[in-house]
């Protein structure tokens, strides 16, 4: 039998590249708040959910600007880049997906593991809709049923939970610092994708999904 019975998936950066439509969106908003993010800040927003996005760029405009504003007033701009960022997706297409996510997929459910989905994205399940890809996703963890957002390791336990197996026999992919600490904080095997020299608490690093092999783990 394989070492793993499930294999739980980040969606940005891991399976498509829509970290850069998230920032776009967050830029936008800032502008209009007049606050500058540079190209660097989007590394610090990877794996981090909408509200705490928020708030890291509200104390990036100085530190005022977080507590002066009242937790209605913070819903609304969170919406309103919300309505930025899926205004976007909603053209993305299976052309979108990051090269071997497919393969990726379909390698996973072809050894007998099940696929689920730990995003801090609440627009996830339409997303994958978009990439075409939502068939072989077995459940997907909603960011909002759980109690605290990566790194907790909250929302990869509810993946797991889904899919019936224990974190002990599961492996999650992730390219956040975020969300390595969210899986090994689980008490789960991580894998990165991206930058060795970044992700140094994962148990393996592989540079980009397309050489990700499920093979290589079982």
């Amino acid at each position: 039998m394989p070492r793993f019975d499930a294999v739980l998936f980040d969606l940005d950066g891991v399976l498509a590249d829509t970290a850069h439509i998230h920032f776009a969106a967050w830029r936008r908003l800032g502008e209009e708040l007049g606050i500058h993010l540079e190209p660097a800040f989007e590394e610090k927003l990877k794996g981090v959910d909408r509200m705490g996005s928020l708030e890291l760029i509200l104390a990036h405009g100085g530190p005022e600007g977080s507590v002066t504003r009242t937790a209605e007033e913070k819903r609304v701009l969170a919406d309103r880049k919300n309505s930025y960022y899926t205004a976007a997706i909603a053209e993305q297409t299976p052309d979108d997906l990051l090269p071997g996510a497919r393969r990726v997929l379909e390698e996973v459910r072809a050894a007998g593991l099940k696929i689920a989905l730990a995003s801090a994205s609440r627009n996830a399940p339409p997303l994958l809709q978009q990439l075409g890809i939502a068939s072989l996703i077995d459940a997907i963890a909603d960011p909002a049923a759980v109690k605290a957002p990566k790194p907790a390791p909250d929302l990869f336990l509810e993946a797991a939970r889904l899919v019936g197996a224990v974190p002990e026999r599961c492996l999650g992919i992730e390219d956040s610092v975020a969300g390595i600490i969210s899986i090994k904080d689980a008490g789960m095997v991580a894998v990165g994708i991206g930058d060795p020299t970044v992700l140094t608490s994962a148990d393996y690093v592989v540079p980009t999904t397309e050489q990700f092999h499920i093979g290589d783990f079982l």
